[in-house]
């Protein structure tokens, strides 16, 4: 059989892709939100340093939404205050979201009553936050027609919230905790702790007295030393096997006083 002839040659087609991606891209920074830059949108507050990514998801109630400093909300996350477009909140703010949070891609926080996310909070891809939960008290009339209850949301500083969870009307989590990727939270969660499943419960918690229990089954990671320098770095991961095991027999003393010179009289070629 013939083959069926390319109408586009390769050339032409790598030309419009490499267009189509350097547009897609300069959308994404024309279209991001500042408070530099907030287009249509006036939050009640937004915070230097903080940039909602391009496409939005749903966003309304903007002045009832306050948004701290160096926050990061990814591309797709829905933001709302209020039932719908167009209400009349009052003074007081109805969705707080502290400094330094990250809210992940396509998550939702959905503050029809008051919902308050602490500092440095993230959040991974697709979680959901809401204020609001469905009620079926009245056998008879179809669910989604009967009011629907709203408790405050409450998220203390510091938590991480794994991909998929889901934090209910009502939800107290205190301090650095985690919530486990699909965890369903409802209800009170003490400070550092880990809850998971559905309904979330706590499988692990620290306490000064006994640390972590169950105890961790994982040393914890070394962070690198504060007078680490990126060219150090760089150094390290131009060496070869022999230069690593070389440099794993110098004593501590030695790569205070000439780490640096060390890896650089290591570097191949050197």
């Amino acid at each position: 059989m013939p083959k069926r002839k390319n109408t586009f040659s390769s050339w032409p087609r790598r030309l419009a892709q490499r267009a189509v991606h350097a547009g897609w891209a300069w959308a994404q920074r024309t279209g991001s939100v500042t408070a530099e830059h907030p287009g249509r949108f006036r939050f009640g507050a937004m915070g230097t340093g903080t940039r909602l990514a391009f496409p939005l998801g749903t966003v309304f109630g903007e002045p009832w939404i306050r948004i701290g400093s160096h926050c990061i909300v990814g591309e797709q996350v829905t933001l709302t205050a209020g039932l719908m477009p167009g209400l009349d909140l009052g003074a007081e703010p109805i969705l707080r979201i502290g400094d330094g949070v990250v809210l992940g891609r396509g998550s939702h926080v959905i503050a029809d009553t008051t919902v308050t996310i602490g500092s440095d909070c993230y959040f991974g891809p697709y979680v959901y936050v809401t204020s609001t939960n469905h009620s079926y008290d009245d056998p008879h009339e179809p669910i989604g027609k009967q009011w629907p209850r709203m408790e405050p949301v409450e998220i203390g500083p510091g938590c991480w919230i794994g991909t998929g969870a889901v934090i209910l009307p009502g939800a107290r989590v205190g301090r650095n905790v985690v919530v486990a990727a699909g965890a369903v939270v409802r209800g009170e969660v003490p400070d550092h702790s880990v809850v998971a499943g559905a309904p979330a419960r706590v499988v692990r918690r620290w306490t000064p007295d006994e640390g972590w229990q169950p105890p961790l089954r994982t040393p914890p990671p070394v962070p690198l030393p504060d007078d680490v320098t990126p060219d150090q770095l760089r150094a390290l991961s131009r060496l070869d096997e022999e230069s690593v095991a070389r440099l794993a027999e110098l004593d501590e003393a030695e790569l205070d006083a000439h780490g640096a010179a060390r890896l650089a009289e290591m570097e191949p070629g050197a």
